[in-house]
């Protein structure tokens, strides 16, 4: 069960709306609402109109602000939290009809255009005539779609226990300062094995990988009305302008304007 008092239950792709090979929809959830791990027939995307949401499988998580979409292909596991409020378009797409697109999870930013053609999408008939308007705003769509680019909001997670125990730690206490060697005493292995781990497994080395933990945390955080200040020091910066400074070289803008995005606000409104 959410904490919301929401029974978690998965999005559903079957019924009459699999006879089209791309179909849309849009739905609002309450803060904390937590949809249960499952997967679909189709490949998704999964786009936050507002809102913030977090996506889980085996192979990681990632952090979906305002804005930003994530691509699931077809056959993945998968849960997806909700931090706020949080309106979802989701599009399910017939594996074949765009063949070779991403077999993994990622996150992508998406263009005005993008959002103008998500936003679009959700009103159209189930049925819709594919040889009409309609399907061809669909096939623009799917055009715009393989031009997204990917955003740095994946969190990989080590397979080895060694590097997991560290970041499950890492993730729990983003705020923990410990160097790498520290957390190799921690881990019950050598600096350079744990070092060499983390490049191996998550192709992050460790200051990229934590650095990366707590941004995600930061946008969770950020989300759920926590002032920029206990955030900066929950995420183990020694002052707000260091914690601007990094926010803005990883996503391209301030604290403040995902902020703004999430509640629905004019960008760049709100703190940072």
């Amino acid at each position: 069960m959410s904490q919301d008092g929401h029974m978690a239950t998965p999005f559903h792709d079957e019924g009459v709306e699999m006879m089209r090979p791309v179909f849309a929809h849009s739905a609002d959830h309450a803060p904390g609402h937590l949809v249960a791990r499952h997967r679909h027939a189709r490949d998704h995307l999964l786009y936050a109109a507002s809102g913030v949401m977090t996506v889980d499988s085996d192979a990681g998580s990632w952090v979906v602000p305002p804005q930003f979409a994530v691509w699931i292909p077809s056959g993945t596991a998968h849960s997806v939290a909700m931090h706020g409020a949080v309106r979802i378009v989701s599009v399910f797409v017939a594996a074949r009809h765009l063949p070779g697109l991403w077999r993994s999870c990622r996150v992508l930013e998406v263009t005005p255009l993008m959002r103008s053609l998500l936003l679009r999408a959700v009103t159209l008939p189930r049925l819709y005539d594919e040889a009409g308007p309609d399907g061809r705003l669909l096939e623009v769509l799917m055009d715009e779609l393989a031009r997204l680019v990917p955003a740095p909001l994946h969190l990989p997670v080590p397979r080895d226990s060694r590097a997991r125990t560290v970041a499950d730690a890492l993730r729990a206490a983003p705020d923990d300062r410990r160097s790498l060697a520290g957390w190799a005493a921690v881990a019950g292995a050598g600096e350079r094995t744990l070092a060499r781990l983390f490049l191996r497994e998550t192709g992050l080395s460790f200051g990229a990988w934590r650095r990366r933990a707590r941004l995600m945390h930061a946008l969770t955080a950020l989300t759920a009305g926590l002032p920029v200040t206990t955030v900066a020091l929950d995420c183990g910066y020694d002052s707000v302008s260091a914690f601007i400074a990094a926010f803005r070289r990883e996503l391209g803008a301030s604290p403040g304007r995902y902020v703004a995005s999430a509640r629905g606000e004019t960008p760049g409104e709100g703190p940072g």
